[in-house]
């Protein structure tokens, strides 16, 4: 058995990247910086030093969050880690990203950013529904 589950939070380092596949799925391409806290052995200080994550979202929803991100914005992200390899030039290269699964914002909204607004929706109670004993298959 193996597990592949990445949970991060972070700042976005830039502007989201929306692209296209051949076939014309949407692509998109984030940075996240991530902290990781160590002490300095020299002064014994503790000290935050950022990772830089990539991360890909595909299909629809990359195309609709794109229009919510930003530099800046902070985020979570739930997905699998991906490794991909390349020749460019004759230099092999290869990297290691997140694809995003989920994600959620967790930061407030500049609006004067964006024109698009939130508006809230009232989601309508879900029917109760009533388990007996016989229901259970065992």
């Amino acid at each position: 058995m193996s597990i592949n589950r990445v949970l991060i939070s972070g700042n976005l380092t830039r502007d989201p990247e929306l692209r296209a596949t051949a076939t014309g799925m949407p692509v998109l391409g984030l940075g996240v910086a991530v902290n990781d806290r160590r002490k300095n052995q020299s002064t014994g200080e503790w000290e935050d030093y950022p990772n830089f994550i990539d991360c890909t979202m595909f299909g629809t929803r990359a195309e609709a969050i794109n229009n919510y991100l930003s530099k800046g914005s902070k985020v979570a992200i739930e997905g699998k880690l991906r490794w991909s390899q390349w020749e460019r030039d004759g230099q092999k290269r290869s990297k290691l990203e997140v694809i995003i699964d989920e994600i959620e914002f967790l930061s407030a909204r500049d609006s004067s950013s964006h024109s698009h607004q939130i508006r809230e929706v009232e989601i309508p109670p879900a029917p109760e529904i009533t388990v007996y004993d016989e229901d259970i298959p065992f």
